[in-house]
Formats: C-alpha cells, structure tokens, sequence
C-alpha cells in the first residue's frame, strides 16, 4: 500500500452537508474546442458576430462574479434570443438563478443546455445539482452514473453521487461507490469516516473497526488514527480491543496525553480504580494537557467514586493541584468547588465558586451556586454582594432579582426588597411557581412598609392560584392578628394551617395567636401547649412569650413572668418584653 492520498486531488463535503459541492465552471473553452475555427462565428454557432456575442457572454460573466445575477441574466437571454441553441448560454441563465436561489425557474434552463450537449459533464452536474435541491434523487443519480461511465477521469464525482445515495437512503449503493472511488484513486480519510459512520448505522461494528485499521496501517508511524479506532472501540463497549490500540499507540508515542486519558476511561469503565487512578496521576502530571480536560477527567473520577473517602482525597488533592497551576482557569475551580460541595464543605465550595466567577462572569450557573450557597450559609451580607454582581452580567435574570429581594427581606430592608420583588416578578411572570414565591415575599415587604392593601392583594394573588401555602396561610393570618383586622378570615387560614401540620410548633403559634387575639385564651393556652410540646429543644422565644401573655390573661401572672423570663433567654430582645418582665403587666 502506497499510504493515503491526501492533496492529489480535491477534498468533499461528506457527511449529510445538505447540498453538493458541484463545480460551476462555464464550459466556453470546452465548446470551442469541438468547433473548426470556420465555424465560430458566435458563441453558439450560426452568422452572428463573434465580437457581439463574446461581448455579452463577458458583461454577463463580470454580474455573476460581482453577484449580480439579474443583470447576468439580461445579458446572456440576449445571446439564447439570438440563438436559442446555444447551450452554454443555457447553462449560464441556470447558473445565475441558482446564485438567485431561483431553482424552479433554472430546471428549464439546466434542462435546454444538457438537451442541447447531453456530452458535456458541466451541464449534466448543473442538472444534477437542481434535482438533489428538489430532492429529485433517482434522476441526479442517473445523470452522475453516466458522468463515471464515460471514463476513469471522472471517478472523483463518485464521491458525490455516494452522498447522493445517502441523501435517497441507499446506504449500500453508497459504500459500492466508495469502494469503486477508493479502487482507483486510493485510501482517502474523509470517505473511510463516511463509510465508518455508515456501517456503525448498519451495526456493523466489525465493519467500522475494519475501515479504522486500513487508516492505521497506512500510517504505522502515526498514532493519531489508533487513538480514533481506541475511541470507536470504546464507544462500542470493545474495551480489551480498545486496550490492545491503546498500547500499541503507546508504543509509538509513550508520552502521548489522549492515549492515557483514554486509559483512564477504560479502567473506569471496567471498575478498575486502582489502575485508574494510576492514569489520572500520570495525566495530571502532564504540563502541556489543557486544564479543562483535566477538569473533565477528574470531574469523571469524582462521579466514580461515590462515597470512597480514599477516591475523594485522592481527588481533591489533584484538584486543589489543578487549580494552582492554572489559577486563570475557571473550569478547574468550578470542578473543584463541585467537589467540595460532595465533601459537604460549603464555605469552601461558596469560595471557590467566587473564584470560578472572578476568572469567568459568563456562567449563570456559577452565580446560582454561589447565591445557594450564600443562603445555606446563612450569609446574607455575602448573597447581596454576590446578586448585585450577577446583576451586572445578567441584569435581566429575575431569578437573580428574587434572590436580591430575599436578602433585602431578610434584613428587613423593606423598600429595597420591594424594589428588587418587583423586578424579579415582571421577569418572571411567565414561571407560575416563581410568581407565587415572589408574590408571598411581596406580602410579606409590603406589611413591613405599612402599606397593607398591597400586603393583602399580594397574599390573596398565591392563594388564589394555591389555596393551600403555608407560608402565604401563616404570615397573612399572622400580620391581619397583629393589625386586629379581618380576625374571622385569620381564623379561618391559621385553623386550616394547623389541620394541615398538626405538629408544626410556629404554625400551632400563629393559631394560638389570632385565638389570643380574639380573647379566646383558654383555647390560645391548649395550642400553645402543643407548640411547646412540639420540639421542645429548638421552642422559640416569641412562642414562650406568647405563653406567658397567654398566662397573664388567664390570671396566672406569676407564671406569665415566669415565661416572659425564659423568652428573655431564648433571645427574644424587646422593650416590651422587658417592661412586662419589669412590671409583671401587658
């Protein structure tokens, strides 16, 4: 075997381009040639002058390379006026409603010039071109079958007419032309892929490995097409055979940094992890493997090994040694910040996230991570921070708008969470479990700023979509207790609140409250009771105090003061709770 042929004649277009690659070369010289110098009186014969007729085939052909069809056009339906058998004048019209994008009206055309000269290969491609962008197949292949049978010269339009067949589901026909195109100009790479992705359509698996190994023995010393067959192999579950191409392209490159990442992948995929680990140190170690691979790989790795503490250091050690030698590299610390989450350490993940997004803004991921993170921590100083930078990246995510309203809300900075609420539901409106979220944190700005009507709309707008929220059914018949306002519809809510979480101590609360409210003590005092008795380690201040005002009303003052005390404790820090403790009164 004399190696691939690779320059010596043109590439294709394989694999489903959409249209063919057909050569758009106006014949002249071709036609002239088969005439006797007596008869070139014009371009397409007869007693026209020649001068006249060169004239206006040369201004047509200057429209075409200037992209002026329409003007080309004109100049050469003079010349088929003057002679209406002049083929290349045909062939010209149908060229330029082609640039038009005019297929239709160019089929008659392309049709008159293979008519008048079916010899001429140019007009039957033309022709041929037209009937694949109809998806009249069958007749392109009939017109390319007889360009091949006119000669070995024209073997190269075998690679079109293969696409062809592909594009008429004759898969097979497809592979006959490959093989016949191959005979005669030899192995090429790009038509052993397209018959490679033929036969894998086929399973056909051996097959494919089969046209792999004709790559790789033409160029033994090239390791790059035993890496491709390592790769088919993998994908098709053949590891040992996918193992033998491996070292056999390890034998002529040692150091070659796919060859072990593709090591690394097989020993995963049989469980190996000794022997994969074994690879990950060795790919590591490489300088010149790009650190986002190396991220991919030990992202793989993690997925592996599960809950193995063993597995897990061994990662993060390499990926704490990713990212110092590619501090510039945000893949690498968003992988490690992946895996600091598994480990449980959020602090750690939240920090190397920020990093991720210092090094590279772009990924709304990472801010959603970080903003998560911000949250679970506790830290809302931090997620204000962090939202308000999102925001200069992505200030149309409402999602980001919403997380800057909760932590306005959190520090009970009423106006700016409003603000913030607002925004983040005219972008969400369209998301109807964000909308009642935001609505419900709305209700809950809008009674910190006084401003009940809209408290109340907000409130009423999720419960009219979800009559059963919690959230929206506790603090709305929380605040109306508070506002001594609508107490029969507070009732109702906080009633069918506890009905629903019978053994949920701050529902039992609000319940026990709006009751207070409306001096129903004795029956507040049973429900506070089973607040206290609901989880008696984490009880609340402000439910301890609201037994001890319970207490008070019942007449029972020294035991009210006692509760008052032990709210004081819990780190309930009111002016009114103090006065009650000071004076033993409400």
């Amino acid at each position: 075997m004399e190696g691939l042929i690779t320059h010596t004649w043109r590439k294709w277009v394989l694999a489903g381009a959409g249209c063919l690659a057909v050569l758009a070369i106006i014949p002249v010289q071709a036609q002239r040639k088969a005439r006797p110098k007596e008869e070139q009186s014009g371009i397409g014969g007869g007693t026209l002058n020649q001068g006249i007729d060169e004239s206006l085939f040369t201004e047509g052909m200057k429209y075409i390379m200037t992209d002026e069809p329409t003007k080309a056009i004109a100049q050469f339906e003079k010349l088929i006026q003057k002679n209406p058998a002049n083929a290349a004048a045909q062939y010209a019209v149908a060229s330029a409603l082609l640039k038009s994008g005019k297929i239709t009206e160019a089929l008659s055309y392309a049709q008159k010039a293979y008519q008048l000269d079916n010899g001429n290969k140019y007009y039957a491609l033309q022709l041929a071109e037209i009937f694949v962008k109809q998806k009249r197949y069958a007749e392109a292949e009939n017109l390319y079958e007889a360009v091949l049978q006119k000669g070995p010269d024209n073997i190269e339009y075998g690679v079109e007419l293969a696409a062809i067949y592909l594009f008429d589901d004759k898969p097979d026909k497809a592979l006959e032309t490959y093989d016949k195109v191959e005979k005669v100009l030899g192995l090429n790479e790009e038509i052993i892929r397209q018959k490679q992705r033929i036969y894998l359509k086929q399973n056909k698996v051996d097959k494919a490995i089969e046209e792999a190994e004709k790559l790789a023995a033409a160029e033994p010393g090239e390791p790059d097409y035993l890496i491709e067959g390592a790769e088919l192999l993998i994908a098709n579950d053949r590891l040992p055979q996918a193992l033998t191409w491996l070292e056999r392209a390890l034998k002529i490159s040692p150091d070659l940094p796919q060859a072990h990442v593709l090591l690394a992948d097989v020993y995963r995929k049989q469980g190996n992890m000794e022997k994969y680990r074994q690879e990950l140190k060795y790919v590591f170690s490489n300088p010149n493997l790009e650190a986002n691979i190396k991220a991919r790989i030990l992202s793989s790795y993690m997925d592996m090994a599960g809950e193995n503490p063993t597995a897990k250091n061994d990662a993060l050690k390499m990926a704490q040694d990713l990212v110092q030698a590619n501090p510039k590299d945000a893949g690498s610390q968003v992988m490690m910040a992946d895996l600091l989450m598994q480990m449980g350490k959020k602090a750690e993940a939240r920090d190397a996230y920020v990093k991720a997004a210092r090094v590279d803004g772009s990924v709304f991921e990472v801010w959603g991570a970080i903003l998560e993170l911000d949250g679970a921590l506790n830290q809302v100083d931090s997620l204000l921070v962090h939202a308000n930078q999102a925001l200069e990246v992505f200030p149309t995510q409402g999602q980001l708008w919403l997380a800057k309203g909760s932590g306005h809300l959190f520090k009970r900075q009423y106006q700016d969470a409003v603000d913030a609420l607002e925004e983040s539901r005219r972008l969400l409106v369209t998301n109807k479990e964000l909308s009642r979220n935001i609505n419900a944190q709305l209700g809950d700005a809008f009674n910190g700023l006084g401003d009940y009507a809209r408290s109340d709309e907000a409130y009423e707008q999720v419960l009219k979509a979800d009559p059963n929220n919690d959230y929206v059914l506790n603090n709305y018949s929380y605040f109306l207790s508070l506002r001594k306002e609508k107490l029969p519809q507070a009732l109702q809510m906080s009633q069918k609140l506890v009905e629903r979480n019978p053994n949920n101590a701050t529902y039992l609360d609000t319940y026990a409250w709006v009751l207070y409210v409306m001096k129903e003590y004795s029956k507040a005092r049973q429900y506070l009771e089973k607040a206290l008795q609901a989880d008696p380690a984490n009880v609340s201040g402000t439910i301890i105090e609201h037994y001890g005002d319970v207490l008070y009303q019942l007449g029972e003052r020294d035991k009210a003061v006692e509760q008052w005390k032990k709210a004081k404790l819990k780190g309930e820090n009111s002016e009114q709770l103090d006065k009650k403790i000071a004076t033993g009164k409400i």
